[in-house]
């Protein structure tokens, strides 16, 4: 394995960052506190620019090298989760229900790493734009900053991204050409009907046997109006209703996730919801309303890009540990918002053994900062040489 020795060298120092970002986490938008970090430490670094303040709370830094050249971007997370931490470790978040349980610390750390690395050595042409982005747990902060103008302000001809990835071999990277993750959206489905008392039910139009049968009806979208070689997922994941066991109640409320990469396939899920939940109404007489919100779009690679993070990956972690046909995730990251705006890939880099992403009981493995901080200033070196 072949760290960056400089970076190496300031492992602890790395350490000690991730652990105080792990300390105060923050959700959403609001990462004024873990902003104000950020900037203190790229201002000690020596960046040539910082700017703040981006989709509410996103940081841009500027380094520039040792000659003319393009702009390369490197992004990472700053969001936490609203989840009651269970790790035990001594720097455990002082937030109460919030953590930092996707590793969004980490990946500001290795950003942080190449950005002293890169401010220190300055061995690459054109300028660096150092991106730390709010809100890509909910709210697309992605989308926010280049809806602020950010490729264009800042002059980003091409854009990367890391995430940590859990269960997957300590140090090994995993990308793919074109698609890489899925599109994200979320349906709201709410029925009205007539309750009463549960020992008469021929008096009420029952709302809980209207969501069982929708509920059953929309899984045959995958299996039967889907060509089962294309992804698609399409989920349930809540239903409520009731309140006693006497009685039937008025209302229900469903739920769900569909996950798709193709809008050909998003429209046809659209559309078929639309038709099982108007007719599995009628059928129990009852009223149903579908609120279908669209939300992160596929998270799309570019070839020529992932085969530049390919060969730096390579270059850090040695050829067999850098795998460029991982295939597709059904997960949603809102990257895809400035890959949509500029060519660019997005990769996983493998923190081994422990608790999944989005677990109370998930921390980031700092042995693998200095790798992903290696990657970064190696990506630069190499794509935009002196």
């Amino acid at each position: 394995m072949a760290v960056v020795n400089r970076i190496a060298e300031y492992g602890a120092d790395m350490t000690a960052w991730r652990q105080a970002l792990h300390r105060a986490p923050e959700l959403g938008f609001e990462c004024h506190k873990t902003a104000r970090y950020l900037i203190a430490r790229l201002r000690a670094f020596g960046v040539d620019e910082v700017h703040d303040r981006i989709a509410t709370s996103g940081v841009v830094a500027l380094i520039r090298g040792g000659g003319p050249g393009p702009v390369i971007g490197l992004r990472a997370d700053m969001d936490a989760l609203p989840i009651v931490e269970e790790t035990g470790v001594a720097y455990a978040s002082e937030t109460e229900g919030v953590m930092h349980a996707c590793g969004h610390d980490g990946h500001m750390v290795m950003l942080l790493g190449a950005a002293r690395y890169l401010a220190e050595t300055r061995n690459f042409a054109g300028t660096v734009a150092i991106i730390f982005q709010p809100a890509e747990e909910h709210g697309g902060g992605a989308q926010v900053m280049c809806d602020e103008g950010l490729m264009e302000r800042f002059g980003i001809e091409h854009v990367y991204a890391l995430h940590n990835a859990p269960g997957i071999a300590e140090g090994h990277f995993l990308t793919t050409r074109g698609p890489i993750m899925a599109a994200v959206d979320t349906f709201h489905i709410h029925i009205k009907g007539r309750g009463g008392h549960a020992a008469m039910p021929h008096e009420t139009a029952d709302p809980i046997m209207a969501a069982v049968g929708i509920a059953q009806a929309l899984q045959t979208i995958v299996s039967r109006n889907h060509i089962a070689t294309d992804e698609l997922v399409l989920s349930v994941t809540q239903i409520h209703t009731g309140t006693a066991d006497n009685v039937v109640p008025d209302t229900a409320y469903i739920c769900g996730t569909v996950r798709s990469f193709d809008p050909a396939v998003q429209a046809m899920v659209m559309r078929r919801m639309e038709q099982i939940v108007a007719g599995q109404a009628a059928s129990f007489d009852v009223m149903a309303e579908l609120d279908y919100e669209k939300g992160y779009p596929p998270t799309v690679n570019t070839a020529d890009e992932v085969a530049l993070a390919a060969r730096a990956a390579s270059d850090v972690v040695g050829d067999r540990a850098v795998d460029t046909a991982s295939g597709r995730q059904m997960g949603a990251e809102d990257f895809a918002y400035m890959l949509q705006a500029r060519p660019g890939a997005y990769l996983f880099l493998g923190q081994g053994e422990g608790a999944g992403l989005h677990h109370p009981a998930y921390d980031f493995n700092d042995r693998i900062a200095p790798i992903g901080a290696s990657f970064f200033a190696r990506l630069v070196e190499q794509a935009q040489p002196l």
